[in-house]
């Protein structure tokens, strides 16, 4: 008798546990133009392919290509939703139609602060494959968002590279080629590019240069306009 109740017991806490453990948590990162984004696609259309379910998120801000697309620098496309934070998602998509989802594809996720608790939910507790993409690191080579965070929960990392603009090597770092210091400053080509360590250092220390005179000549500006506004 104790042995039934025992088989019974297990039977019905299986149930409760439902997909409790059987997701999984994939990451491609890596700099700019290194193809985390293409390489996303080609993971989401492989899960298609075996008739699995999937949906597409990217951070709504992320415009450059498509508001509601994620698409590669090479102009590869795939619809998506595009949303402020990750975690609202389930209910933006419908409760029902989420519960039917076996794979989630994330790309430009440094952009969401909820990327942990989000990858957290999905694959721990909803039992779906979440695979991520972004970057790794910020143009001054320091953490960006929360990619790093779920380095330690993830069943698989992969780190891209790209190919150094100015020598043609592996480019490991993005540079931006603008005196800009905001940290989120979205842009392509025209904003940044990828680098080895030899020209990321060398860059920087042009760019940080250009940024001195540009100050001190702002500087200069600003006292002659009130040396001016003085004597009027």
């Amino acid at each position: 008798m104790a042995t039934l109740k025992a088989s019974v017991l297990l039977s019905d806490i299986s149930k409760d546990e439902g997909h409790l453990g059987s997701g999984a948590i994939h990451v491609i990162t890596g700099p700019m133009f290194s193809g985390k984004s293409t390489s996303l696609l080609r993971r989401i259309k492989t899960e298609i392919s075996v008739g699995r379910s999937v949906a597409m998120v990217k951070s709504s801000k992320d415009t450059r290509y498509a508001k509601d697309s994620v698409v590669t620098h090479d102009g590869i496309g795939f619809p998506c939703w595009a949303l402020p934070d990750l975690m609202s998602f389930p209910e933006r998509f419908g409760q029902d139609a989420y519960d039917k989802l076996d794979v989630i594809g994330i790309d430009e996720a440094q952009f969401f602060g909820d990327l942990y608790e989000f990858c957290c939910k999905v694959a721990d507790v909803d039992g779906k494959t979440v695979i991520v993409a972004g970057l790794d690191g910020d143009y001054l080579r320091r953490r960006f968002g929360a990619i790093l965070d779920i380095i330690p929960i993830a069943d698989s990392v992969t780190k891209l590279t790209a190919r150094c603009e100015v020598c043609g090597q592996k480019g490991f770092f993005t540079l931006r080629k603008t005196c800009d210091t905001r940290i989120e400053l979205i842009g392509g080509a025209d904003v940044y590019m990828p680098v080895c360590r030899k020209h990321y250092v060398n860059n920087q220390i042009v760019i940080n240069a250009s940024k001195k005179v540009l100050d001190s000549d702002k500087e200069r500006a600003e006292s002659c306009v009130d040396t001016v506004a003085a004597m009027v």
